[in-house]
């Protein structure tokens, strides 16, 4: 019959292996950010500016709505970061128009509209916006796309978590509750604006 310090011993010695056993086992693969529609008012030509800066349209500056960051990071379904990848968005100004010849050109020039950034080698962007706005028939949001080389990985919008038009909004509604939650994003207030975490995992 085994005593006591037999019984001590051997889970001494079987410790390390399950630790090792544990270390080991993969993390479970994040789910991929849902997709959505591009919808109608993707630039039919590219701003000359088109930096990370939304408030700056080459010299001018814009001055409405409530200033925000929206960043994050671009992994893949096992957590590294897809190097190279240009992650975009676009929006309208705070009086819901965009820089698109299907809004008759009554977008405010001085908002930029659209920006694209290169993610560093963490996979990490940022963007420097405004609080998406409403505009007729839809709920606040921002369009974002990722993309590879010669590939888009990822068209999708990102919401505002608390706005009471999301409820009403179609395309928001379709989606299962778990998608609501990896697109709709608190915006919290700091020092210099509003602060909002988008994380991005796509299949590259």
């Amino acid at each position: 019959m085994p005593t006591r310090r037999t019984i001590a011993t051997a889970a001494v010695v079987a410790l390390p292996t399950l630790l090792l056993y544990a270390r080991a086992q993969p993390a479970p693969a994040r789910r991929l950010t849902p997709a959505q529609t591009e919808g109608p008012f993707y630039p039919v030509e590219l701003p000359a500016d088109a930096d990370y800066d939304l408030l700056r349209n080459g010299n001018v500056r814009y001055t409405r709505g409530q200033p925000a960051w929206l960043e994050g990071q671009v992994l893949d379904p096992e957590g590294r970061p897809v190097a190279g990848a240009q992650v975009e968005i676009w929006q309208c100004d705070e009086d819901g128009h965009y820089h698109h010849p299907g809004d008759r050109g009554r977008a405010d020039p001085a908002f930029q509209g659209f920006g694209r950034v290169q993610v560093d080698r963490d996979g990490r962007y940022r963007f420097r916006t405004i609080r998406p706005a409403p505009y007729s028939g839809r709920t606040p949001h921002i369009h974002v796309k990722v993309k590879l080389g010669g590939r888009e990985l990822l068209t999708t919008q990102v919401y505002v978590q608390g706005e009471a038009r999301n409820e009403r909004d179609g395309l928001w509604r379709r989606l299962s509750p778990e998608a609501r939650e990896a697109v709709t994003l608190p915006f919290r207030p700091g020092v210099d604006g509003l602060h909002a975490s988008f994380p991005i995992v796509v299949e590259a």
